[in-house]
């Protein structure tokens, strides 16, 4: 999709998703140089932005409790190996064929996610100390290939510094040959 596209969507729905956001931010890495369109349009979404037409909407509203709990599970059995062997294991392959493999937990606000976490410690722990255990299980026995990890994204607030960071980077005189 296209910066204009995008764009033009956010502006109809009044909301900037972090999909839109990360797909802006690929096409502006990407391009060697945007076409004035392109900075239009992203000028277009910065006042947008800021006058409030379009809101950015925050990359979390909602927890998953699940997460926390096999996090919590995944360090401590990781630090118990650590420490008895030279092994490394990734605690991040490990939460996430865990997670891959046991029931999301969401709530959106604290009582809910208490409600969830006791719900998930009485239901649900044998299951996932058991899914951590073969986690552990198929990370220790393949190798430690090179990868490439992911990086947490910016959140809603950010979108505004982003956006006038690219136009100040792609289109430093923008401004003044647009009121020549």
């Amino acid at each position: 999709m296209s910066i204009g596209k995008i764009v033009e969507q956010a502006l109809q729905d009044g909301y900037l998703t972090p999909a839109m956001e990360a797909e802006v931010g690929r096409i502006c890495d990407h391009a060697s140089e945007l076409s004035i369109e392109e900075y239009m349009a992203l000028d277009r979404l910065m006042g947008s932005l800021l006058t409030g037409e379009v809101v950015a909407v925050p990359r979390k509203q909602f927890i998953n409790v699940m997460e926390d709990l096999v996090l919590t599970e995944a360090v401590a059995r990781v630090a118990e190996i650590e420490a008895t062997s030279e092994g490394s294991l990734d605690v991040g392959d490990i939460a996430a064929y865990a997670l891959n493999r046991l029931p999301p937990l969401y709530a959106t606000t604290e009582e809910g996610a208490s409600w969830q976490r006791a719900r998930a410690k009485t239901e649900l722990q044998e299951l996932i100390s058991q899914q951590v255990s073969e986690a552990i299980a198929r990370n220790l026995d393949r190798p430690n290939d090179d990868k490439t990890v992911l990086t947490p994204k910016n959140t809603g607030n950010e979108v505004l510094r982003q956006v006038s960071t690219l136009l100040q980077a792609y289109a430093p005189a923008f401004e003044q040959k647009a009121q020549s």
